[in-house]
């Protein structure tokens, strides 16, 4: 089987030639009808072993648009292995999922209005220190040290990570562990129950609350207050990179935009 695929790009060409460079090794005396999905399964399976979900899905599509070629130019009653349903739905797009990121206004709302000092500060942790609520739920009184929270074995794999809160914030931690002559554990709830006292303060003002919501919303604030980018994504989100810290971020509006580079140039 000879395979000639005209690609007039250069870019285009550097791309393509990885995939089908190692697919002329692999099917090159190989008849098309010969190739089955699960052949080219296995080709896909070594070809892109230990690549990230991202190059996965590149490499197939570059398999695809070749078989795609010899439909629509050559053989027209081809069927491509790339087109069984198996192999789209096992390289199919990653859905990039925008989040509704919660005004100030809402967020004050909601810990304004609830009164327990428990639940509020449950929520005041997540929402002003960007704390994952499995993060506040294993605090214990050892860890407050006036501004600074301790957390052991975070989610990072590093032996430990300090969040900053605000004074307001810290200052009502520790009348609350004072009050209530806690030693141990600050909250010793449960993960269930954390998240139906979130949801339950968020019926306070008609919206479906999810903890990581409060945790979103610290970080798109404090980009919109302008703080600057790497330290919302290190200190605030505790983040390895920054694109995990951009897909936090709420979506700017064009009003938003145009507001920014405005002040930019008062």
């Amino acid at each position: 089987m000879i395979i000639t695929v005209p690609i007039p790009k250069k870019n285009t060409h550097r791309s393509y030639s990885v995939v089908m460079g190692k697919f002329c090794e692999a099917y090159g005396d190989h008849q098309l009808s010969e190739l089955t999905v699960d052949s080219i399964l296995d080709f896909l399976n070594q070809l892109t072993d230990g690549c990230k979900p991202q190059t996965k899905r590149i490499r197939y599509g570059h398999l695809a648009a070749f078989f795609n070629f010899i439909k629509n130019n050559i053989i027209s009653d081809f069927i491509s292995p790339c087109d069984s349903k198996m192999l789209r739905k096992l390289y199919r797009p990653k859905v990039t999922i925008q989040w509704d990121i919660l005004e100030k206004e809402t967020v004050d709302e909601i810990i304004f209005r609830t009164t327990n000092t428990r639940d509020r500060l449950l929520l005041e942790l997540m929402a002003r220190g960007g704390m994952r609520v499995g993060e506040v739920l294993k605090l214990r009184v050892c860890d407050v040290q006036d501004r600074k929270l301790i957390i052991h074995d975070p989610k990072s794999g590093k032996e430990q990570e300090i969040i900053f809160v605000p004074q307001k914030v810290a200052d009502r931690l520790k009348e609350y562990i004072r009050a209530n002559k806690i030693s141990t554990r600050i909250f010793p709830i449960g993960y269930e129950a954390a998240r139906i006292i979130i949801r339950k303060a968020g019926h306070l003002v008609h919206i479906h609350l999810r903890p990581h919501d409060l945790r979103r919303y610290a970080a798109t604030h404090a980009s919109r207050c302008g703080v600057p980018i790497e330290i919302v994504s290190k200190v605030i989100l505790r983040h390895s990179n920054l694109s995990t810290t951009q897909m936090y971020l709420g979506k700017i509006s064009e009003a938003e935009a145009m507001k920014w580079i405005e002040n930019m140039y008062a």
